[in-house]
């Protein structure tokens, strides 16, 4: 869907000096990519700018080796090809967990913090049936929407961006959610380790949310709200905005209804989505080779509610009473062993 990374690999030294330059006062990402292209490389505008020093950067990999996790750096291999091609992309990213999602598609659902219990549910259900077709779910790791998205995509592939450090947990209540996430999916952070989020992060974590991705899905966003950046800022690099319809007396839609007026896709399920992209063509071998039907009471439910009529994922979620995750996960299994047929309507039967 993209072109590979814009830069060639850095030999150690061009790269460490990458950090250093990023992690400069008044160093911001676009004035990074023009001192790159005006000295010719980093380690040339490093002897000439003020810039951080190295044992700054030591103690930062440090503290973040101890986490786990590594840096990201503009023309490494595994940089994220979708962002390397912006003018503003982050020279430097933390990451923690598993940085193969970034070379698999990838999707980011975003929408509203104080989402309705059925916004919240619709995004599980995309995030789910996107996963199950081969996608990665991006988000921002916000109340309601965006941890829902995360949630319902742990077992296929999520990718939380951050607004302040990779070791800072905001919001307090998706602590859980965000530990799981660098376990079972990718964490990753724009800004200095131990920086906490302020408002200004977040507009930043939104553009590296879209530029991630091949499109945006919106469920819920007022007329005045961070989604609806993160839309914009999709349509600016170039990617696909697609917007869930709400009524119109309904404040939480005002944003979503105003994006479809200006041309958006309008999104009834995952398949107006995936009739756009086509299903991606294969699974890593080793994501399928992890992917497991876990033996245990939830899933045993899951199991007994499927048969040969086609039932819906929604109504499996609300029947089984367990986690959009959790039916996620089986379904992905189930699809992997060749046990799942997969119908119009968001619904899925036994063979």
């Amino acid at each position: 869907m993209f072109d590979g990374p814009a830069t060639t690999d850095p030999d150690p030294a061009e790269r460490r000096a990458r950090i250093r330059l990023a992690r400069s006062p008044r160093i911001g990402p676009v004035k990074f990519h023009e001192a790159l292209q005006h000295f010719g490389s980093a380690r040339r505008a490093c002897r000439d700018l003020p810039v951080a020093p190295e044992g700054e950067i030591a103690r930062e990999e440090q503290a973040l080796a101890s986490l786990g996790g590594r840096f990201l750096v503009h023309g490494d291999p595994g940089y994220p090809a979708a962002l390397a091609i912006l003018p503003d992309a982050p020279p430097v990213l933390s990451a923690i967990g598993d940085a193969g999602l970034l070379e698999r598609p990838i999707l980011a659902i975003v929408g509203a913090r104080d989402a309705s219990l059925a916004g919240r549910r619709f995004a599980a259900e995309l995030a789910a049936t996107l996963g199950l077709a081969g996608f990665v779910i991006a988000s921002g790791l916000a109340r309601g929407i965006d941890a829902a998205a995360h949630e319902a995509s742990l077992g296929t592939g999520t990718v939380a961006v951050l607004a302040g450090g990779i070791d800072q947990v905001y919001p307090p209540q998706n602590h859980g959610l965000q530990r799981a996430i660098a376990t079972r999916g990718l964490l990753l952070a724009e800004t200095p380790f131990g920086t906490p989020p302020v408002a200004r992060s977040f507009p930043r974590r939104n553009r590296i949310v879209s530029g991630l991705s091949a499109g945006v899905i919106v469920v819920e966003a007022a007329e005045r709200s961070g989604s609806l950046i993160t839309a914009h800022r999709a349509l600016e690099q170039g990617r696909d905005v697609f917007v869930v319809p709400g009524s119109p007396m309904d404040p939480r839609y005002g944003g979503s209804n105003a994006l479809i007026r200006d041309g958006a896709i309008l999104v009834r399920d995952a398949n107006d989505i995936i009739g756009v992209f086509g299903k991606p063509q294969s699974r890593p071998q080793a994501f399928e080779k992890h992917v497991k039907i876990p033996r245990d009471s939830a899933t045993e439910t899951v199991l007994q509610a499927l048969g040969a009529v086609p039932t819906a994922v929604d109504e499996l979620v609300r029947r089984c009473q367990v986690s959009a995750a959790t039916v996620a996960e089986v379904l992905l299994a189930l699809e992997l062993e060749g046990r799942l047929e997969r119908h119009r309507g968001n619904c899925v039967s036994l063979i």
